[in-house]
Order: C-alpha cells, then sequence, then structure tokens
C-alpha cells in the first residue's frame, strides 16, 4: 500500500519550521544513502537513519501515521535539519505516547528541538494521546532542558536513561 506525501492539513507549523510527515521518496533516499538539494550538509543523522529504516520496513506502520515521524524543515529556506516524532509508548499507559527528536549538529542551539517539542506535544493533545513521556540518554542536559521548556517532569531512570513524563489532558 503506497504512502501518501503529507498533505498541507498534517503539516505542523510554527515560527521558524515545518513539521511535513516523511514521504517514501525521503526515507528511501535516506536509506539508500542518497543526498538531497534541500537537506542539511549534516543531514541525515544517525537517528534519522534508523527512523528510515524503520519507516522502509513497516509501510503501514505507526510511524506513518498522523501521530508518527516528521521532518524539521526550516521555513526560510526549506532546508531539512532534523526529524522528530510520537513513538506508540505502550508500557507508560494505552494511550501513551513518547517523544523524540534530533536537530543536526549545523542548527543546534537555535531552539529548533523545542519549537518541534511544542507542536508535537499540541498535536499529542488535540490526539488525546497521554501520557507525553520521553527518555534522555545519559550526558545529555540540552535535551532534558528542552523536554523541562515544554513542561514536562523527571519520573526517574529506566535502563540508564532519564524518563520524563507530562500528562497531556485534552485540548480546551
Amino acid at each position: 500500500m503506497p504512502v501518501p506525501a503529507s498533505t498541507p492539513e498534517s503539516v505542523l507549523a510554527g515560527p521558524r519550521l515545518l513539521l511535513p510527515g516523511w514521504t517514501p521518496e525521503v526515507a528511501a533516499a535516506v536509506v539508500a544513502g542518497t543526498r538531497r538539494g534541500d537537506w542539511a550538509p549534516d543531514f541525515p543523522a544517525e537517528g534519522d537513519r534508523t527512523i528510515a529504516r524503520l519507516l522502509a520496513r513497516d509501510p503501514a506502520g505507526p510511524g506513518w501515521g498522523e501521530l508518527g515521524h516528521r521532518l524539521l524543515v526550516e521555513r526560510d529556506g526549506g532546508t531539512v535539519v532534523g526529524g522528530a516524532g510520537l513513538f506508540p509508548a505502550p508500557d507508560d499507559g494505552p494511550a501513551a505516547v513518547e517523544l523524540g527528536y534530533g536537530v543536526v549538529p549545523s542548527r543546534r542551539g537555535r531552539g529548533y528541538a523545542v519549537e518541534a517539542a511544542r507542536l508535537l506535544l499540541a498535536l499529542a493533545r488535540s490526539a488525546g494521546a497521554s501520557p507525553l513521556v520521553a527518555g534522555v540518554e545519559p550526558g545529555n542536559p540540552a535535551s532534558e532542558r528542552v523536554l523541562q521548556r515544554i513542561g514536562m517532569r523527571p519520573t526517574g531512570t529506566r535502563d540508564g536513561v532519564a524518563r520524563f513524563r507530562l500528562d497531556v489532558g485534552s485540548a480546551t
């Protein structure tokens, strides 16, 4: 079953970023190691390659849905600078989703991860997904700050990874 490209209605829009869904063409290019002209020089990062392989393996899976994986695209210039998404997190509850994101090194420090996380939090809220959870590898205080800036709180560690949680609630 072919996966349609993102429609304008499904593109999340922030002040500096657009978050369209991955397309099969982008996933295939990442998997094949093909460079595209609209990618930052250091895109894809390792996390993006992992996501592309997952998407390519499961063309009808949840990674393609509205709560699936998205690209981070700069509004100014249309350059792909990372990826982000929501993943089912059944260990944290039947409606739980896990937030994941990555910004390529050349674009870090610009607040893009916070902007993308806020857009995905709003999407989770509107979809009735709760709680929002996330994990941060040791030695990544910048990622911990991103999660705290969107209201997530630490809940401990699991398998050596710092865990964060936010009970999302519904949109009002």
